[in-house]
């Protein structure tokens, strides 16, 4: 059975996104939705939802290296249940750690330091975040 999954990227200014199959276990990158403090334009995210109609959505934790919790991962985890209760979608949380560092990485080893813009890095990170979820779902 095939399943759809969407990915956020939670972030205070920007909220990558990707979107995805559990039948490839690959993602694509969507438009990241701007947010004003970790706030995004929420109709902007329902139409995203309404468009796509996950089976689950994915949200990254940004958990600190050593496992710990920061400010940061409160508010995923805040924006996580809202999406849960604005919508009904069912929603895991995935820990998120090195996925900016190895997006940027990988956007670079395509386009060089011009390809390095915010939105682009927000998909990317996204992406990796469902692949990683992909992963944990398989045993991998």
């Amino acid at each position: 059975m095939c399943i759809t999954v969407l990915a956020f990227d939670f972030g205070t200014k920007s909220i990558g996104c990707a979107v995805g199959q559990s039948i490839t276990r690959t993602a694509q990158a969507l438009p990241a939705f701007k947010a004003q403090d970790g706030i995004p334009n929420w109709d902007a995210i329902e139409k995203c939802l309404n468009e796509w109609r996950p089976d689950l959505v994915v949200v990254g934790l940004p958990l600190n290296m050593d496992g710990t919790e920061q400010e940061l991962t409160t508010r995923a985890r805040k924006f996580a249940n809202r999406l849960n209760g604005r919508f009904g979608v069912q929603v895991e949380l995935q820990d998120e750690r090195l996925t900016t560092t190895e997006a940027r990485a990988e956007i670079f080893e395509r386009g060089g330091y011009k390809a390095l813009n915010k939105s682009k890095v927000d998909g990317i990170s996204a992406c990796l975040i469902l692949e990683s979820w992909f992963e944990k779902q398989t045993g991998k």
